[in-house]
């Protein structure tokens, strides 16, 4: 299965090493899944790690951050991002989920935001709440 994560999975699972979307990377740390991502996403995922309320929060240093996204861009699946999309007018940077995942030929995306949230799919890839997406996981390891 090929997924996109919504930058909010990423923060948050480093946030809270109990939640949801850490949960979410565990998955993929164990080859449950095969992960997509692109220099938007990782700009995105950098950016959100930077607010000082979430700096405040992780307290990690800007060469943690760093690295961090620099693993992520060495072991996920990363695609051209040479595809633009305009199918969410609101918040127009939710499009890179989307251009992430037809490019990468993704099954699911994984986010929070309602505005991706609210489309359920598009050009047949599902998209899902993380906890949708945990008990799908979990459901396939029966």
């Amino acid at each position: 299965m090929r997924v996109v994560l919504d930058a909010n999975v990423f923060v948050s699972s480093i946030l809270s090493a109990a939640g949801t979307p850490a949960r979410i990377l565990d998955a993929w740390r164990a080859e449950r899944f095969q992960l997509l991502i692109s220099d938007a996403i990782l700009d995105e995922i950098g950016r959100v790690l930077r607010y000082p309320k979430i700096v405040n929060r992780h307290l990690w240093t800007e060469t943690e951050i760093d690295r961090f996204l620099y693993s992520l861009a060495s072991v996920a699946i990363k695609t051209p991002g040479s595809l633009t999309l305009n199918v969410i007018i609101d918040d127009p940077s939710d499009n890179r989920y989307l251009e992430c995942a037809v490019e990468g030929s993704a099954d699911v995306i994984v986010s929070g935001d309602r505005d991706l949230l609210a489309l359920h799919t598009y050009q047949g890839i599902a998209i899902v709440r993380p906890s949708a997406f945990l008990e799908h996981v979990a459901s396939h390891d029966q």
